[in-house]
């Protein structure tokens, strides 16, 4: 294992590795790095759902209000909502498509990216098309 990229089990007939796929952790962190290098003044905040965590902690999180299904990543200037996936493999549970309709539904952008290219796109088109409307 090299730089954190989990390699895929088994090998090619040559004994070549298969192409690795990187975590859903590994292209959010890379995304946010991007993110804050490319709009220093725009703050973009992740939240701590997906974790697996003890009972008791799982319960004293969910009576502050932590609630499943909330997306990954929120840049509060701009209304955009954003819910990482991996780049295959990374699926949509009932819980998240609830809640991207809903912000939908109150007029913010929620969407779902797979990987850090398509979240690098998405962000870069929001800017252009509608944070006119926003704060920054």
């Amino acid at each position: 294992m090299r730089s954190g990229i989990k390699r895929c089990k088994g090998a090619t007939r040559a004994g070549m590795e298969k192409e690795a796929v990187r975590t859903e952790h590994e292209e959010q962190r890379e995304f946010v790095q991007w993110f804050r290098r490319e709009y220093p003044g725009v703050r973009i905040f992740a939240v701590p759902n997906g974790e697996q965590r003890s009972p008791s902690v799982a319960c004293r999180l969910k009576t502050e209000g932590v609630m499943r299904g909330v997306p990954d990543l929120f840049v509060p200037a701009w209304g955009l909502w954003i819910e990482m996936k991996r780049t295959k493999g990374g699926v949509v549970s009932v819980e998240q498509a609830d809640w991207i309709e809903y912000l939908q539904g109150l007029g913010y952008a929620a969407v779902v990216c797979r990987g850090c290219d398509e979240a690098k796109a998405v962000a870069e088109k929001h800017r252009r098309e509608v944070v006119s409307q926003w704060r920054v």
